[in-house]
C-alpha cells in the first residue's frame, strides 16, 4: 500500500482505532474470537487485567455493538459474552495485527513468535 491510497485523515478510522485501541480491548476481542465466553475465564485468560477492567470495556464493546452479553438462567445464574456479527468483523483486523506483533512486536515484548 502506498500513501496515496490513504487520505491524511478519516473521522470513521479515527473512531475505529479509539474503539478497538483502548487498552486491554485488544486482547478481549482476541479472547472472545477464540472461543472463550465467560467472564472468569476471559479475565483468567488475559494476564493482568483486573475483573474492574475488564467489566468496564465489556460494557463499552456492549453499548458499541461488538460484544452481546447473555444471561442464562441457570442455578447460579450464568452470564456468557459473545461477539456480534459487528465483532466477528473484527477477526480480520485481530489476525492483521497478530501477524504485524510476530514480526515486530514480540521480540521487543520478550514474548517468543506465535503467543
Amino acid at each position: 500500500m502506498s500513501g496515496a491510497e490513504f487520505s491524511p485523515f478519516c473521522p470513521a478510522f479515527r473512531r475505529a482505532v479509539e474503539i478497538v485501541g483502548r487498552r486491554w480491548t485488544g486482547a478481549i476481542v482476541r479472547a472472545l474470537l477464540s472461543g472463550v465466553t465467560r467472564f472468569s475465564d476471559l479475565g483468567a485468560a488475559i494476564p493482568g487485567l483486573s475483573d474492574r477492567l475488564l467489566s468496564e470495556r465489556l460494557k463499552e464493546l456492549e453499548d458499541e455493538g461488538i460484544v452481546e452479553r447473555q444471561v442464562i438462567p441457570e442455578k447460579p445464574v450464568r452470564i456468557e459474552y459473545h461477539l456480534t456479527e459487528k465483532g466477528e468483523d473484527l477477526a480480520e483486523v485481530v489476525t492483521a495485527v497478530s501477524h504485524w506483533a510476530d514480526r515486530w512486536a514480540a521480540a521487543e515484548a520478550g514474548a517468543p513468535a506465535g503467543s
